[in-house]
C-alpha cells in the first residue's frame, strides 16, 4: 500500500498523483521532437552525379544552422518543463491535460522547421514556428498559475515561502521566451535575419540573465530580507543543475531515436521494387539487393558510431555524481551534433563510390562526429575542474579510471580529425580511409583498456626505477660525506 501524501487531505489524495510518469512521457516526446528536426536536412536530395556546388552547400549550411537553433530551442522548452515539475510535485487531471496540450503543440514544431528549412526567405515558416513557441510558453504559464492556485500540488519544501513572489518570479522566467518569439514573429514580415536574432536570444538569454544577476548582486548587494529569503529558497529549484537522471533519460532518448532513424531510411530507400527484380535481375532478390551494398555499409558504420558515442556518454555519466550547469549545456551541444548523424548517413550512403561529392560527404560526416565527441570530452574536462562535487573518488584526477576515461573520450575526436585531414591529402583513397576508420574504432575501444593498463604499468616502472636511482645516489652521497668518513 502506498504511503499517504504528506500534508494532503483525503479528497485531495484521491484526485492527485505523483508526476514521475508524466515527466517520463514528456522527456521521451521532447527527445523525439528534438531529434526528428534533422529529417528535413538529412533528406535534402543531391544526385550522386550532381556536384556539391556553392548553392547546394549554402542550402545545406542554412538548413544545418536552422536545425541547430531549433534543436537548442526545444531543449530550452525541455529545461523549462523540468524546472516546472521540480516545483509542481503532484498533478491532477487538469494539469495532465494542460501538459498534453503543451506536448501536442511541441509535436508540431518539426513541421514548422521543415517550412523554415525549405523556404528560408519566406516569413511564414518562421512566423508559424514562433507562434508555436508562444503557445507552448503560454500553456506553461497557465500550468504555473494553476499550480500556485492549488498549493497542495506544490513541492512541500517551498510551501513555507511567499507564493506570490515565487509565482511572479517563475512567470517572468517562463514568459521571456514567448516574448522574444513574439518579436521574432512580428519582425519576420519585415527583416527575417532579425527574427533569427530574437530566436537566438531565446537560447542565450537564460545564461545572459544569470550573468547579469550575478553582476548586479556584486554591485548593488542584497535585496529586502523577507523577499530575498523567499526567492533564495524558491530559486534553489530553478537555478540548481538538472538532475543526473533527467539528463541521462533525455540523452538516451536522443541516441535511441537517432539510431532508429537510420533503419527507417534503410527500410524506405533500400527495398528493391518487385517489378525491377523480375525484369532486371530475373527474379534474383539477392542480386538486386547487392546494388545497395554501399548503403548497408554506411548504415552499419553509422550505427556503430552512434552506439559507441552512446557507450562513451554512458561511461562518462557513470562516473558523474552531479552535473553542473555548464556540463548540461555542453551535453546539449553534443546531442545537437548527435542528432546530425542521420545527415552523415544520408551523405555517405547516397554518394556512393566514384561520386563527385564523395570527399565532401565524408568530410561532413567527420566534422559532425568530431563535434559530437569533442563536446563529450569538454564535459569530462569540466567535471575534472569541479571533481570534488561532480565525480566519484575513483575517477578523479590521477587515478587509473581517469586515464582510461581520458583515452576513451579522446579516441573519436582524434580519429575523426585524422580521417578528415587524410581525405584532404589522399583524396583518391577517401572512401577506404573513412571505412577503415569505422572498422578500426570498435577494435580500438576493445584494446584501449589493455593499452592504458600497459602504459600505466610502464610509467609506474619508469618512475619506480628513477626513485630507486635517486635513493642509491643519496646513499652514495651519504657514504662519501666527510662526516661518514671521519
Amino acid at each position: 500500500m502506498a504511503a499517504p501524501l504528506r500534508g494532503r487531505q483525503p479528497e485531495q489524495e484521491s484526485s492527485t498523483q505523483m508526476s514521475q510518469r508524466l515527466q517520463a512521457y514528456s522527456d521521451a516526446l521532447l527527445s523525439i521532437i528534438a531529434t526528428v528536426m534533422i529529417l528535413p536536412v538529412a533528406h535534402t536530395k543531391v544526385h550522386p552525379d550532381q556536384k556539391l556546388g556553392e548553392s547546394v552547400q549554402q542550402l545545406l549550411l542554412t538548413k544545418i544552422a536552422v536545425y541547430l537553433m531549433t534543436f537548442l530551442i526545444v531543449t530550452v522548452a525541455w529545461t523549462a518543463h523540468v524546472r516546472l515539475f521540480q516545483v509542481i510535485e503532484l498533478i491532477d487531471d487538469v494539469l495532465a491535460l494542460l501538459n498534453l496540450a503543451c506536448m501536442m503543440v511541441i509535436t508540431f514544431l518539426p513541421y514548422t522547421f521543415s517550412l523554415m528549412a525549405s523556404f528560408p526567405g519566406v516569413p511564414f515558416g518562421i512566423f508559424l514556428f514562433s507562434v508555436c513557441a508562444i503557445v507552448i510558453g503560454l500553456i506553461q504559464a497557465v500550468i504555473v498559475v494553476y499550480g500556485f492556485y492549488h498549493p497542495h500540488l506544490l513541492n512541500q519544501d517551498i510551501n513555507s515561502v511567499n507564493h506570490d513572489a515565487c509565482k511572479r518570479h517563475m512567470l517572468k522566467i517562463i514568459l521571456r521566451g514567448p516574448a522574444l518569439c513574439f518579436l521574432a514573429a512580428i519582425s519576420s514580415f519585415f527583416f527575417i535575419p532579425l527574427s533569427y536574432v530574437f530566436l537566438g536570444l531565446v537560447i542565450v538569454l537564460p545564461h545572459l540573465t544569470r550573468f547579469l544577476m550575478w553582476c548586479k548582486q556584486k554591485v548593488v548587494g542584497q535585496r529586502d530580507e523577507e523577499e530575498q529569503h523567499s526567492l533564495e529558497t524558491f530559486t534553489f529549484y530553478l537555478s540548481e543543475p538538472l538532475s543526473k537522471e533527467r539528463v541521462e533519460a533525455f540523452s538516451d532518448g536522443v541516441y535511441a531515436i537517432v539510431a532508429t532513424l537510420l533503419i527507417c531510411d534503410i527500410c524506405e530507400d533500400n527495398v528493391a521494387d518487385p517489378r525491377d527484380v523480375e525484369e532486371k535481375f530475373h527474379g534474383s532478390l539477392l542480386e538486386a539487393l547487392s546494388e545497395y551494398g554501399p548503403n548497408y555499409l554506411a548504415y552499419f558504420g553509422s550505427f556503430v558510431t552512434i552506439g559507441l558515442l552512446w557507450f562513451v556518454h554512458h561511461s562518462l555519466f557513470l562516473y558523474v555524481i552531479k552535473p553542473t550547469r555548464l556540463m548540461g549545456l555542453l551535453n546539449t551541444f553534443s546531442l545537437a551534433f548527435i542528432g546530425g548523424l542521420p545527415l552523415a548517413y544520408q551523405l555517405t550512403s547516397e554518394f556512393a563510390e566514384k561520386s563527385h561529392n564523395e570527399i565532401e560527404a565524408i568530410q561532413v560526416s567527420c566534422v559532425i562526429t568530431f563535434f559530437a565527441s569533442i563536446f563529450q570530452f569538454a564535459i569530462w574536462t569540466t567535471a575534472l575542474l569541479h571533481e570534488q562535487e561532480t565525480l566519484h573518488p575513483f575517477a578523479r584526477y590521477g587515478g587509473k579510471e581517469h586515464a582510461f576515461m581520458f583515452a576513451k573520450l579522446a579516441l573519436y575526436p582524434c580519429v575523426s580529425l585524422g580521417a578528415f585531414f587524410l581525405t584532404c591529402l589522399l583524396s583518391e583513397f577517401s572512401t577506404a580511409v573513412f571505412h577503415l576508420m569505422q572498422i578500426v574504432v570498435p577494435f580500438a575501444f576493445l584494446a584501449l583498456r589493455i593499452f592504458v593498463r600497459i602504459s600505466l604499468t610502464v610509467i609506474k616502472s619508469v618512475m619506480s626505477l628513477s626513485r630507486q636511482k635517486v635513493v642509491l645516489l643519496e646513499e652514495e652521497e651519504a657514504c662519501l660525506s666527510p662526516e661518514t668518513l671521519s
